[in-house]
């Protein structure tokens, strides 16, 4: 999945009681993941700082489980001064030691590197477009889609499992990407997407999909 966040799995099992049951993704269970999955995954985000924090923990997490990334993930914003792309666009030689020797985060050289590349792309991004945000959200039209799985026959047999890269993701891969940005091929934008609600990935039956898109303020629309 070309390093991408996966949430995999779709089957809706979770529930918190037989009598109150929650229809919940099925990729969210441990504590973690389920905290993740109720408060951040999929919500519309539209600040800069988290933005950048979660371009950053995408790449980092290339190769690892999403788990690992949030079990660390306080870590992360701790060691990367939590993800100011100012002060990380500033980081040298000194800084780069302190975190391959840091054990709370991924210590790896190449993605090191690259969060303080892609912060320097970042600020270039802020002062064309004011702000990361106004770039990005327009790979989605400025609003939350709906993701795939509303084209779904619901119950479904089987799991269903989200798509790896749409044209959107390939489109903002590509624009980061000549943008000086690394570390953001297509399924790694998608999981972004995915993420930050760009678009809205829960399964239909997962009472986080209604949630958001009522939160929009649109009935659920198709890609």
């Amino acid at each position: 999945m070309d390093g991408a966040i996966g949430h995999c799995g779709y089957s809706v099992t979770a529930r918190t009681s037989s009598k109150n049951p929650v229809r919940r993704c099925g990729w969210a269970r441990s504590d973690l993941a389920i905290q993740y999955h109720d408060e951040e995954w999929g919500l519309p985000l539209h600040d800069d700082q988290r933005l950048f924090e979660f371009l950053i923990l995408e790449g980092a997490q290339a190769g690892l489980s999403w788990d690992t990334i949030l079990k660390k993930r306080m870590n992360f914003r701790a060691a990367f001064d939590d993800f100011d792309p100012q002060v990380v666009a500033r980081y040298g030689r000194q800084k780069v030691r302190e975190l391959l020797d840091n054990a709370g985060i991924i210590r790896n050289r190449l993605k090191i590197a690259s969060a303080i590349q892609n912060a320097k792309a970042f600020l270039q991004v802020q002062k064309e477009f004011g702000s990361f945000d106004a770039y990005v959200w327009t790979f989605a039209g400025g609003n939350s889609v709906a993701g795939a799985d509303s084209r779904q026959i619901v119950p479904r047999p089987t799991p269903w499992t989200p798509p790896a890269r749409t044209e959107q993701s390939d489109s903002l891969s590509r624009g980061l990407k000549k943008r000086g940005f690394n570390f953001v091929g297509t399924t790694i934008c998608y999981a972004f997407m995915q993420a930050v609600g760009m678009v809205n990935d829960h399964a239909v039956e997962c009472f986080r999909y209604a949630e958001i898109m009522r939160m929009v303020g649109t009935p659920a629309r198709k890609r």
